[in-house]
């Protein structure tokens, strides 16, 4: 009989084991930056730009210095005399540490003072006396085009447009010709507004700089280290191994935490003239209206459809409003993120994308916040093509999806756009989300409604996400393959540690990542500590961003226990005096074949590997892993909610939301669960209430919690989630990443089922958010309602 160990009862996979690091942060006992407490620590402020376009014409310092504590003034002068009033940016562009010759957006850095505490900091920087001269703002793609439009860039050697990319991939010429064959032609045109990532803790950094030993060690909210530890070598001009880069706990991130901030280059560099440590940490505002957005992106799209529903092709360009500087954190030959994974799961023989980035005067955008490099643009441009075209064409929305969405037996299956899409049970997801809302019977209670003046709607989303960046083929980040890490060592008691170059900034590592070990080797998770985020003691890895911790650090967790099952085999054959050969494993425990009841722990192992190694054996059991993927992990998921709108008002309320997500193999069922709660709540934010925006003069609309909302439970509405599980063929325990994708496909299904209940109006697009003088406005004049800038006041 098997002496197998319980899997679920040691923690492994499929266990909904508790998260661990939440019994410190419960209790208020996490470790965040600005707990860092160093001796002799100064405090930094920054002097922030009111205007969004102008010229500096002087800064006087003079009655910051007078304050008495204030140790240190910085102006982008000074700094340049030090080779860094300029930063590389992640994206291969330059971006301004602190102004020198003009301010680009309204919240740029000008300058930046160091005292005693940040009291002292702030009266310093209310001190600071700086003569603008204003210059016209731009805060749209439109009129950054413009013939007339002033260069923002002006810095940039040849630069003469405010065109930061040009980019495109598909067949345009097969796709022309399928448009030419088509029966229906159908069109749509909307703007994906920016969003903040809202993270509950802001940026901060603490920068100690030892002049005696050379070496730089900065505590920094960072999601990737070791990238931010290379990008501080260039820019600083320090060696890379005299730096320490540290991110303890993060209080969220959603890719907000990717990018290098000019907080971070002034807080190493006024350590370094102070020979102090210094401390930043960035205030509500200022992470609002400095730090990397998401989204803001224009679409024109076209779809080629035959009169039976089925998708010839598809078509549509892009534009992107990066801001002052092209800072997004993304694959170097991707100049548009992962884009071009539109369609992926719909059957689609052809398809050609253009799009292209332009320089406004408002804060750097695009960071992937809760996507995959512009992938929650892609899949939203994508659903409510979908739902237009079905309008067009007077078909059921279900039904056109179910036409054309990928079959089970058509996997792997190239894209149009060159993806490699490894497995799905996409109907089947369809068809279950469409029996848990009660589809049909909806439609019905909807078209009575209707006969009473009430408004309901019902809107879907089906999508899948290209997960796991890392394929080092094609994806890399300032010339650094995407791979990641991991080291395990195993302790003589059986005890383990494990570190890995990824950096949780609240999905569970430190709970799942044990749970991957105690799989591959029957160690009981509560006997394994995970440690991040410190690239002093983490081997090499890219971070978190993305939904790369599960497809790619997850399987270097699985790769390396599996090396280090290796070494333990022939520790047990050594014990059992036994061939390698003969030498059986079943979780927990190797045995000989044959003979089940003849056999030795993991944990037996362990210690002989301190203590009775055979000869010519290395003592110790540790080991490490990088994981390259061969292939992007790509989980899908469908998305249906029912709303009913408030005619007079425009107030809209989300009646039920159900959402079916597959993303193969779940480690910690209770975990994926929050992570999809959590991103369907940033979904419905999104597409409901949060607003930023900028009006003519540049000036940022939503720069505060007063106005840009953030839902509480009061808001949120319930979520009903079920589950499909097809395992991701080569992933090393089948797992294919979940934490964004409710994020990315939600805002759609949310503006789907608006648009689907006025749709008898003849209005065919909403911009997002849906706010409820848009909808009434809608309703009321019958025309679309877009929400680019610049915003007018009434």
């Amino acid at each position: 009989m098997s002496q197998a160990l319980d899997e679920v009862k040691i923690g492994g996979l499929g266990a909904s084991r508790q998260r661990v690091e939440d019994a410190r942060f419960i209790r208020g006992r996490g470790n965040y930056v600005d707990d860092i407490v160093l001796p002799g620590m100064l405090h930094m402020e920054i002097l922030r730009s009111p205007l969004a376009h102008a010229r500096i014409k002087s800064i006087d310092t003079s009655k910051a210095w007078a304050i008495p504590g204030v140790r240190l003034v910085l102006t982008g002068e000074m700094a340049a005399q030090r080779n860094l009033a300029w930063m590389p940016t992640l994206s291969y562009d330059t971006q301004a540490v602190l102004a020198t010759d003009k301010v680009r957006f309204q919240g740029q850095e000008v300058a930046c003072v160091v005292a005693d505490d940040p009291y002292i900091a702030r009266d310093g920087v209310e001190a600071i006396v700086v003569e603008y001269e204003p210059l016209p703002p731009i805060v749209n793609p439109v009129q950054a085009l413009a013939p007339d439009a002033p260069l923002i860039r002006d810095d940039k050697e040849g630069q003469t447009d405010n065109v930061c990319y040009r980019w495109e991939v598909g067949d345009a010429e097969a796709t022309e010709r399928a448009f030419a064959e088509a029966d229906v032609v159908s069109k749509l045109k909307l703007h994906y507004p920016r969003s903040h990532p809202s993270p509950i803790e802001c940026c901060g950094s603490v920068a100690d700089y030892n002049s005696a030993t050379g070496k730089l060690t900065v505590y920094m909210t960072t999601q990737a280290p070791h990238i931010i530890r290379a990008a501080v070598a260039l820019v600083a001009e320090l060696p890379e191994h005299m730096i320490r880069i540290i991110s303890p706990d993060i209080g969220g991130g959603f890719g907000n935490k990717v990018p290098v901030y000019p907080g971070y280059v002034c807080s190493i560099l006024c350590s370094i003239l102070t020979g102090r440590p210094v401390k930043w940490i960035e205030d509500k505002t200022g992470n609002l209206v400095s730090t990397g957005f998401g989204r803001d992106m224009y679409l024109t799209g076209e779809m080629a459809l035959r009169a039976d529903g089925k998708i010839l092709a598809v078509r549509f360009h892009a534009d992107t409003d990066q801001g002052a500087f092209f800072s997004d954190a993304q694959p170097s030959k991707f100049k548009v993120g992962l884009l071009h994974s539109a369609f992926a799961c719909y059957d689609v023989p052809h398809g050609h994308i253009t799009a292209q980035g332009t320089y406004t005067n408002k804060a750097p955008g695009g960071v992937a916040y809760r996507c995959s490099f512009r992938v929650t643009e892609a899949m939203f441009f994508q659903e409510r093509m979908v739902q237009a075209a079905a309008d067009d064409l007077g078909m059921d929305q279900a039904e056109f999806r179910r036409i054309n969405l990928r079959e089970d037996d058509s996997f792997p299956a190239r894209t149009p756009f060159g993806f490699l899409v490894d497995s799905g049970q996409y109907a089947k997801c369809l068809q279950m989300g469409l029996d848990a809302i009660g589809y049909e019977d909806f439609k019905r209670e909807q078209a009575e409604a209707r006969k009473r003046g009430r408004y309901l709607g019902i809107g879907i989303s089906t999508m899948t996400e290209p997960l796991g960046a890392g394929n080092s083929r094609e994806y890399d980040i300032l010339g650094i393959k995407m791979f990641d890490s991991a080291e395990l060592r195993v302790h003589p008691t059986g005890k383990a540690i494990l570190r890995t170059g990824a950096k949780t900034q609240g999905q569970g590592h430190e709970t799942t990542w044990a749970q991957i070990v105690s799989h591959e080797l029957g160690i009981p998770a509560d006997d394994i500590v995970v440690e991040e985020g410190d690239t002093d003691h983490a081997p090499f890895g890219m971070g978190t961003y993305a939904s790369r911790s599960t497809p790619v650090a997850g399987a270097a967790v699985s790769m390396v226990s599996r090396k280090i099952r290796a070494k333990a085999r022939k520790l047990a054959a050594h014990l059992l005096e036994v061939s390698e050969e003969d030498v059986e494993w079943e979780l927990g425990r190797f045995y000989v074949r044959g003979a089940q009841s003849r056999g030795v722990t993991i944990q037996e192992c362990a210690m002989a590997a301190y203590t009775n190694m055979p000869d010519g054996m290395e003592p110790g059991l540790e080991n490490n892993a990088y994981y390259d993927p061969p292939n992007l992990t790509w989980p899908f998921a469908c998305y249906i909610a029912t709303v009913e709108i408030d005619p007079e008002t425009g107030v809209w309320d989300v009646l039920r939301l159900v959402a079916v997500d597959d993303c193969g193999v779940r480690i910690n069922p209770m975990v994926v669960e929050g992570q999809i709660t959590g991103g369907l709540t940033e979904a419905y934010a999104m597409s409901n209430m949060q607003f930023q925006t900028y009006d003519a003069e540049g000036n940022i609309v939503g720069g505060n919690y007063m106005d840009y909302l953030l839902p509480t439970a009061w808001e949120t509405p319930g979520f009903e989630l079920h589950e499909v599980v097809t395992p991701c063929p080569h992933h090393p325990i089948g797992a294919k990443g979940v934490g964004e994708c409710a994020a990315v496909g939600g805002p759609a299904a949310f503006v789907n089922a608006v648009m689907n209940a006025i749709g008898h109006t003849g209005v065919r697009n909403i911009d997002m958010p849906l706010l409820p003088d848009r909808v009434w406005d809608a309703i009321r004049t019958g025309k679309d309602i877009s929400g680019a800038p610049p915003f007018r006041n009434a």
